[in-house]
């Protein structure tokens, strides 16, 4: 999604693969009561990544590690609902975060800047030692985290699951123009009101926007990494032209190589976490069996 689109849209982990994935293939069960555990506690680890800390929430469990990725202006409380349904089910690690200026994460200060942003969730991860067969799962903004990370790492990862999520095909010229013109009352509305998270956040991504995008538009998704690559039905955009762009752009990266799948999330607006939870659950099942390579 548009970078400035996800900070005002939003301001709403194989020790035994053969048993992780028949234990993750349990997801594509309506009903499992009586197989289903408690959520094991969750654990803060509060990670220097050179010069300031970013909290890491870890819920144990058995490899495949499952990180969730939350888009702009959320943190890791994005993912509260579907994190114990995971564990449960799964039995894998999951692992959520607060990216900078966000939730028990530090504030940093300065233009919105991916490279520092994925560099924050890459420390993190090797510290947690949640580098092999991890499957990636981001939201929003941050499937341009996923995207630059993945194509640091691909040997870290068994897939990724981008759930509405910014691919480099929008980021046209012309996208970036409109998204200019249409975010710019907000940003000004932004400025003027008072001082808050949100705001600041919104405020750094705008001032890098241009530059930001357009590097993106030219990001490569490694060709070895399966990719689930899910869209809503009714996008981020009330705007048709716009909206038919955004799921257009899906496919189009979607279609860029044979192990990766579109998946539409019927009924679903961009907050597919909460309107359509089985679809992102399915593409977790789905990446984790390896039947998508």
């Amino acid at each position: 999604m548009r970078t400035l689109t996800t900070c005002t849209q939003d301001i709403l982990d194989m020790r035994n693969r053969t048993f992780a994935s028949l234990s993750l293939m349990l997801l594509m069960l309506p009903n499992l009561p009586a197989m289903a555990q408690p959520t094991p506690p969750v654990a803060t680890h509060l990670i220097d990544v050179g010069g300031h800390k970013i909290a890491f929430h870890v819920t144990p469990g058995h490899g495949p590690a499952i990180v969730l990725d939350a888009g702009g202006g959320l943190d890791s409380s994005y993912w509260d609902a579907l994190v114990p349904e995971l564990a449960k089910r799964t039995g894998s690690e999951v692992i959520t975060y607060d990216r900078a200026g966000f939730g028990a994460s530090d504030d940093v200060s300065g233009a919105w800047n991916v490279h520092s942003a994925t560099r924050d969730l890459a420390v993190g991860l090797e510290k947690l030692h949640a580098t092999h067969r991890v499957i990636l799962v981001s939201h929003s903004l941050a499937g341009e985290i996923a995207t630059y990370l993945v194509g640091q790492h691909p040997k870290w990862f068994v897939g990724g699951v981008l759930v509405d999520a910014n691919v480099p095909d929008y980021f046209t010229d012309e996208a970036i123009a409109r998204s200019q013109v249409i975010y710019a009352p907000i940003v000004a509305a932004t400025r003027a009101a008072p001082p808050s998270r949100p705001g600041r956040q919104l405020l750094a991504l705008s001032s890098s926007f241009v530059e930001t995008s357009r590097a993106f538009h030219g990001a490569n998704w490694p060709a070895t990494v399966p990719a689930i690559v899910i869209v809503s039905e009714k996008t981020p955009f009330d705007d048709q032209a716009d909206a038919k762009w955004w799921r257009d752009a899906h496919a189009q990266f979607a279609g860029h190589a044979p192990n990766r799948q579109l998946v539409s999330a019927a009924g679903s607006s961009h907050d597919v976490a909460h309107d359509r939870p089985d679809v992102i659950l399915s593409a977790i099942s789905e990446l984790a069996t390896g039947s998508l390579r």
